[in-house]
């Protein structure tokens, strides 16, 4: 069973797709590749290619790793209407454990969104240079969660949340999260992708309230298996704790910073 097992219909339905933006910088690290090859890591339900086949119409690979079944099927459906006869394949392992699936195979840009830090993340990336051609693009990107953000509205959920299920923020149904206990930077700058540059995405997202709850059904830390019989009851205070916010503060506004670390080796033959 993974960390998010039985998400996989709220997380296709209720989490944000990348910016147009960061899809744009993707697309763009691969100019001049006539037939590039994407490794998407942690890939959930699918948002980096969904993100990235309709404004990058030449890519002819996609290799998409998450180790939830669940999660991979979700992101056949998606994508399906967009692959357009391109290869997709779905490895059902961790990003950690992910092998080139046939001899002689090279990834052109590997991508890991909101997905990183649940890794062996030195195990990841040399997995990642193993899988990959000498001018690749290492991608990594996200942003915060609701969990972190501090406006009144979330920081009053999050009270609600830690009413039902105590203080420290949990991790699935077996453990508590606890933050990288480094910068991912400082991975990247001991592996064979040391030459990072930073790009960064404001964002301004307006929720609704049903919205709110679709996500959390979503998440690691306020899912519905870690309330038991008491996730009707948590979701009615919560619709009802989300609607006065709403209506006294114009809106579940989330001003965020979309994030995204491009990573290549030092001295790459770029193409």
């Amino acid at each position: 069973m993974t960390l998010f097992h039985a998400t996989a219909d709220a997380y296709s339905r209720h989490r944000p797709g990348l910016p147009d933006e960061a899809a744009h910088l993707l697309a763009d690290t691969l100019h001049g590749i006539r037939r590039p090859a994407l490794l998407d890591l942690g890939t959930g339900t699918g948002q980096v290619p969904a993100a990235l086949l309709p404004v990058l119409p030449r890519l002819a690979r996609l290799d998409l790793v998450d180790a939830d079944r669940g999660m991979l099927h979700r992101a056949g459906i998606a994508l399906r209407p967009l692959l357009a006869g391109r290869a997709a394949a779905f490895h059902p392992v961790r990003a950690e454990e992910f092998t080139a699936p046939k001899e002689r195979y090279r990834a052109d840009l590997v991508t890991c969104a909101r997905a990183f830090h649940w890794m062996d993340r030195p195990a990841a990336l040399a997995m990642a240079d193993r899988v990959t051609t000498p001018g690749a693009t290492l991608a990594i990107m996200g942003e915060g969660s609701l969990w972190t953000h501090q406006a009144p509205w979330t920081v009053a959920l999050r009270e609600l949340i830690q009413s039902y299920l105590g203080a420290e923020r949990r991790a699935g149904t077996t453990g508590t999260y606890r933050n990288p206990d480094r910068r991912y930077e400082d991975d990247l700058a001991e592996s064979p992708f040391s030459e990072v540059e930073e790009h960064h995405f404001p964002l301004r997202r307006t929720w609704t309230p049903s919205k709110v709850i679709g996500y959390l059904r979503s998440t690691s830390f306020a899912c519905p298996g870690l309330f038991g019989d008491r996730h009707p009851r948590f979701e009615t205070e919560a619709q009802a704790l989300l609607e006065q916010h709403a209506a006294k503060e114009d809106g579940l506004v989330e001003e965020t910073v979309f994030d995204v670390l491009l990573a290549h080796r030092p001295g790459g033959v770029r193409r």
